[in-house]
Formats: structure tokens, sequence, C-alpha cells
């Protein structure tokens, strides 16, 4: 055991796949490239947040250098979140950067959507594969007022529509879904997904508010959301694909996109999760619903050679927690964990 209680990574896996002591192995890598964001969802930033400073913020030379070393490590897949990424000043350069790692093979992003118009092209052009946009209400003044911003839904929309148009796909919307405050436009994601053939996610709110206004009767589960979707529009399963956070359906008739449901907290995919997660400030995050966080930036600026980031990165994920199954067994009611923009989901 080291100081901190953890276990220690055993020799014989200090120089193979990045592996945690459950056997779950790390393919997907989610990088938080700031903790800014235009907007004010309520379910995500607090009403006064206080930025990091610029200081602390990892470079792009910075963040592809440990892309590359968790590359060597199995890592394929990477996701761009923030706060909102698009904040970040030519985040296609990173976008760049990262595609000249060989073993990268799909870079996506999760963004709010404000800045895809006038961005969308430049990042294809850059290499991103996919954009997923949070979108939490159909609804004009309802999205304005989630959101805390006026008159930006069209913006939002027409950004999608860009997506699409210069050739990213998958191109994803992300509803959280939250009682009293937009499930009653379960159907109407249901007929945007039939529309548009995007892919429609509905996700169950989480305790990563920041303002801690999450509680469990806020909750609306999976099940509950297929429910109202099926009482219209048949669904068909489509096999999940290992580490996936979404359980995705088509709709029977054939007609449009898909629909998925990442059941977090009512039904989570703790067991193959393959995920790691980078903050903006160099934290690494092996598990969303543990505090457990492991400063590499520190590593970074003091000259350690990438076989030391590596083993650090290596003990990190393997004390990866066991998920919040475990939580859900243990406590029944999660408390807030942290705000959602410090970590990007």
């Amino acid at each position: 055991m080291s100081d901190n209680g953890k276990q220690r990574l055993p020799i014989e896996h200090r120089g193979a796949q990045l592996e945690d002591r459950f056997g779950r192995v790390a393919r997907k890598l989610r990088i938080s490239v700031t903790d800014r964001c235009n907007f004010r969802c309520n379910f995500c930033m607090p009403s006064n947040p206080v930025w990091l400073p610029k200081s602390e913020i990892l470079t792009y030379e910075e963040i592809a250098r440990v892309t590359e070393i968790l590359a060597g490590m199995g890592v394929t897949k990477v996701r761009l979140s923030g706060g909102e990424p698009l904040m970040r000043r030519d985040i296609d350069k990173l976008v760049s950067m990262l595609r000249q790692i060989p073993e990268i093979t799909t870079i996506a992003m999760t963004t709010n959507g404000f800045h895809l118009p006038e961005m969308a092209e430049r990042l294809k052009g850059a290499g991103l594969d996919s954009v997923t946009v949070s979108l939490h209400s159909l609804k004009p003044e309802r999205f304005d007022g989630i959101v805390g911003r006026q008159g930006v839904f069209k913006r939002v929309i027409e950004g999608l529509r860009i997506a699409q148009k210069v050739g990213l796909n998958p191109v994803k919307v992300n509803v959280v879904v939250v009682r009293g405050c937009n499930d009653d436009e379960i159907l109407e994601f249901a007929k945007l997904a039939r529309k548009t053939n995007l892919t429609v996610r509905f996700v169950e709110y989480m305790p990563f508010d920041g303002r801690k206004f999450w509680q469990p009767e806020l909750l609306v589960s999976g099940d509950e959301i297929l429910r109202a979707i099926e009482s219209v529009y048949p669904l068909v399963p489509l096999a999940r694909e290992q580490g996936s956070t979404a359980q995705v359906y088509r709709f029977a008739d054939g007609v449009g996109g898909n629909i998925g449901v990442i059941t977090s907290m009512s039904s989570p995919f703790c067991k193959d999760c393959d995920r790691i997660r980078i903050t903006a400030d160099g934290k690494i995050v092996p598990c969303m619903f543990s505090r457990d966080e492991y400063d590499v930036k520190v590593l970074l600026r003091s000259g350690a050679s990438d076989e030391e980031i590596a083993a650090f990165i290596r003990q990190a994920f393997w004390n990866k927690f066991a998920g919040v199954e475990t939580l859900l067994r243990e406590q029944k009611v999660i408390s807030h964990v942290r705000p959602m923009y410090k970590l990007g989901g």
C-alpha cells in the first residue's frame, strides 16, 4: 500500500496497457481544455464561477504530450470538452496536433454549439471527426432560461445544421432531462431525431450541478424516457459498444436518426468503463464519481520524462474507483460530487 492508502501497481502491469485494479482498460480520453463557459446552465455552472488562472491551464503542447503518452498505452479515442471548448482560442490547432498522433483514431468534441456556425468547417479541416451539442430544450424561451443567456437558441440550431453540412459525423445532441424543467419535451426531441438524422441522447440528471440543486426527485430515469418515446415510436435496441456510456436505439420503422439513453444514475455501465479524464488544470480523474484527482501538471512542468509521467498515470488509473454502482449500493442517495464545468463530462 502507498502512504495515502491506495494500492500499489503490481510490477507486471507497469509496462502494459493502461489497466485498473478491476481489469478495466482505458481506451478513451476526455480532455477539459478550459473551465470557462459563455452559458450558465444551472445543472452545470455555479451562479458566479471563479475561473482558473490562465497560467494553471494546460497548454496545447502539454495536452498533446499527455495524449501521446496515453496513446502509447492503448488510448485510441479523444473527446475535447470544457467548460465550453470553443472558448479556447485556436482550438482547431489542438485538434490538428492530436490528429498527428498515429494511434488516435477518433477525435470528438462536446460543445454548447454557440460558436459552431463559424468554427465547424475549421474543426473539420483540422481533423475533428464528430461533435456532440448540448441542447436541453426545443422551446427558445425555455432554452434561453436554462442556459442563462437570451436569444441564442437559433444560433445553436444553426451550429447543428452546419456541423452536419461540413461532414462531421456523427452529430449528436445531448439532453439532460430534469423533472419539472424539460421532461415534457421528450417526444419533441424524438421527433427531432426522426426529422434530422441526428442521434439524440437523453442524459440522466447527475449530482454535478454548479448550484447543488440536484436531488433524487428531479431524476427522470432512462426507463421512463424510453416508455415516453415508445408510447408513440417503437424502438429497437442496437448492440452496445463495449465501454459506451449509452444504450442506443433505432426507430422500428427505420425513420431518422437514433435515440440514446445515458443511465449513469439508474443503470450505470461501470463494469466495462474505459475512460480516463484530464481537467483543464492537469488533474488526472480516473472516475467522475470519485473525488480522487492526480496532478500530472506538476510533472509536465518540472522536467519529468515521458516514462516518469506514464508511470504516474498508470498508478493513478490503477486506483480507479469501482464506480457509481458501488456508491448506489452503499449510500442509496449520492451527494454532490463536483461541478460539471470543472470536469467536462
